[in-house]
């Protein structure tokens, strides 16, 4: 073999062995236990059936749980997109040593577990926690914050915001400054300023941010398990309840498929949507 084409391979090699081991084998085996026949009495069989994604597909039941999850999914990443753009912009601009700090707090967060953070917004939301001791302070009743979609949303929009800060302020930093002090000076606003030449330009940093936001919530599991309680189930929580209490893997390796399936066609096309979009506008 050619020494330009082996040296990059033997590079490459460990790293796709490593992918393999973790990722496609999973995922191979996930999808083969889905298609496995299952009985209550005997367990797991050795024939094959399509019956666990025919009875996935034809319930109202597992379909409004798919469907509180993308939709919760999405309005995290519509909240995370509409704060951590800004915050980037504003991170973007500072200079040190207030950049180094701020920075430090935006992903202080990532250096602290996610159930510690689940357990400190349900003290923080429960029914005698922070949140309605204020309302109480201020003549409001006691409003029911925890076990309701909204808690799940605020946990993950505290958990998730780094990843879309990141990747904003990553693709501002290649951003020259003098562009839109171009635009300013030709007498754009500092809105069209934005509109026109910033936002274009950190629309790939926008895009990898959503798609990381969107991931990782439609496939949280400690936030939704925590603040959601057993009755407010997410697709995550549904497929450790299958594997775990009914002990039905076949049934919940098809939930895990679907789901996995969803948001591929989800983000693909949210994907080429926004790239689309940003070739239009830069030409």
């Amino acid at each position: 073999m050619n020494r330009s084409v082996a040296t990059p391979l033997m590079l490459a090699s460990p790293g796709a062995v490593l992918f393999a081991g973790l990722v496609i084998v999973p995922l191979v085996l996930t999808l083969i236990l889905s298609f496995l026949a299952y009985d209550h009495g005997t367990g797991i069989k050795d024939s094959w059936t399509l019956a666990h994604y025919m009875h996935v597909l034809s319930d109202s039941y597992y379909l409004g749980i798919f469907w509180r999850t993308l939709r919760l999914a999405a309005l995290t990443t519509l909240i995370c997109a509409l704060i951590g753009a800004p915050e980037a912009y504003i991170l973007s601009r500072m200079r040190s040593p207030w950049r180094s700090v701020f920075l430090l707090v935006i992903i202080g967060p990532l250096l602290v577990s996610v159930v510690v953070r689940a357990f400190g917004w349900s003290m923080l939301l429960g029914s005698t926690g922070l949140v309605n001791a204020a309302l109480a302070a201020v003549g409001l009743g006691p409003v029911r914050l925890l076990y309701t979609e909204t808690a799940i949303v605020i946990a993950l929009v505290h958990v998730m915001l780094p990843f879309m800060v990141i990747p904003v302020w990553t693709a501002l930093q290649k951003l020259d400054p003098m562009v839109e002090a171009a635009a300013w000076t030709l007498g754009a606003s500092r809105f069209s300023a934005l509109r026109r030449v910033v936002m274009p330009q950190v629309s790939m940093g926008l895009l990898s941010g959503s798609l990381i936001v969107f991931g990782l919530s439609a496939s949280a599991f400690a936030i939704p398990g925590l603040l959601g309680g057993r009755r407010l189930k997410m697709a995550a929580t549904l497929v450790y309840d299958e594997y775990m209490h009914e002990l039905n893997w076949p049934l919940g390796a098809a939930i895990a498929i679907l789901v996995l399936v969803a948001n591929l066609v989800i983000m693909l096309a949210y994907n080429r949507a926004v790239e689309a979009r940003a070739r239009r506008m830069l030409g």
